[in-house]
């Protein structure tokens, strides 16, 4: 079931298992619970089982292990670090040509030029799905949550939990400070975003670390109001506990993208990297992760095999209001923001 794999593979990333180990030829540095075979079904019958994984928690925390020499074959971080990786030479061009499905891709997900411009493609989208407020329907009212000011809200000090993920809680503050494109922030709007930080800091309870972390605050009652991805929604509705997820909030929600990259001087298989990613992206893909973490495939094919009841079911139906799209940001200003975000988890 979903709420077991994702809480046994969340519980390996905090003892730090290294790796889960399968193929040897194809080593895949994931986010925990990405190992589910439904979301590469062709790689398994093409090879009689998935590859070898390693797992992290944090983009960042990826970036810095793969910067320090770690070695993969794929690796799978979200959209606004891979210029990061381009500028850090740890990545190589995908050739599309030996990709079938990559046509498929929904549009919107091939516009950046930091993913793909005239030296090639540096990024497969393949998953995404939103950041929004979280909430225990029997105790918290919906008018209270209509608006990102829940956070303030002194009704709830102490029973707020925000993610420790800098992009995902600036996309909250800059929403919250009418802001729904971070690529040309002003100091005056990142002030702004840090100053709003600051007094929700002062309800948080906890800055949660994966979404089993943030659906078990929920359930116990320790947390009545979250800042989450769709897939804490997810194991909160196999628990069968009374949540809703606010993604239409006066001032917004937040989309993001993830999806795969090619490594340089990869210690594996380049064959079997095509037959990964291929596997990822084939359209009966789309089912195993709406299914397993209420994320949407970047296919449309996939995508439009599923029906939209399907899709509102699981949070996912586009979203009528304000959007503040994770796409790559001036990496100075991400900076800025890690700085500025560790100060205040630490009360400064």
């Amino acid at each position: 079931m979903r709420q077991t794999r994702l809480l046994v593979t969340a519980a390996a990333t905090a003892i730090a298992l290294p790796a889960l180990a399968a193929d040897p030829e194809l080593i895949v540095f994931d986010w925990a619970g990405f190992e589910d075979p439904a979301l590469i079904g062709a790689y398994h019958e093409a090879h009689g089982t998935g590859p070898t994984y390693s797992f992290f928690a944090d983009d960042d925390e990826a970036f810095q292990k793969l910067a320090s020499g770690f070695r993969v074959d794929v690796a799978h971080p979200c959209s606004q670090m891979i210029q990061r990786y381009r500028d850090a030479g740890l990545i190589e061009p995908w050739d599309i040509s030996r990709i079938p499905e990559y046509e498929n891709i929904d549009p919107r997900f091939k516009s950046s030029t930091v993913w793909a411009d005239d030296s090639g493609v540096w990024f497969i989208p393949t998953d995404y799905a939103y950041t929004a407020i979280t909430y225990n329907t029997e105790t918290v009212p919906a008018e209270d949550v209509a608006s990102l000011s829940v956070f303030h809200n002194p009704a709830y000090a102490g029973r707020i939990a925000l993610p420790d993920n800098v992009d995902d809680v600036f996309a909250l503050a800059l929403l919250a400070n009418g802001i729904s494109d971070w690529t040309s922030l002003t100091d005056e709007q990142f002030q702004a975003a840090a100053d709003w930080l600051r007094i929700a800091h002062e309800n948080v309870r906890t800055y949660w670390a994966d979404p089993s972390e943030a659906a078990q605050l929920l359930v116990s009652g320790e947390v009545s109001v979250a800042w989450t991805w769709n897939d804490t929604v997810a194991l909160l509705q196999e628990e069968g506990f009374p949540v809703g997820f606010q993604r239409e909030a006066a001032e917004g929600a937040s989309n993001w993208v993830c999806g795969m990259v090619n490594m340089a001087n990869a210690p594996g298989s380049e064959d079997k990297a095509y037959d990964f990613i291929n596997a990822w992206l084939a359209p009966e893909s789309a089912r195993g992760l709406l299914e397993g973490f209420n994320y949407v495939h970047t296919n449309l094919v996939g995508r439009d095999a599923i029906s939209d009841d399907e899709l509102e079911a699981a949070f996912v139906s586009p979203v009528e209001g304000t959007l503040l799209t994770q796409v790559p940001m001036d990496l100075a200003m991400r900076e800025r923001m890690l700085e500025e975000f560790e100060k205040i988890k630490a009360g400064f």
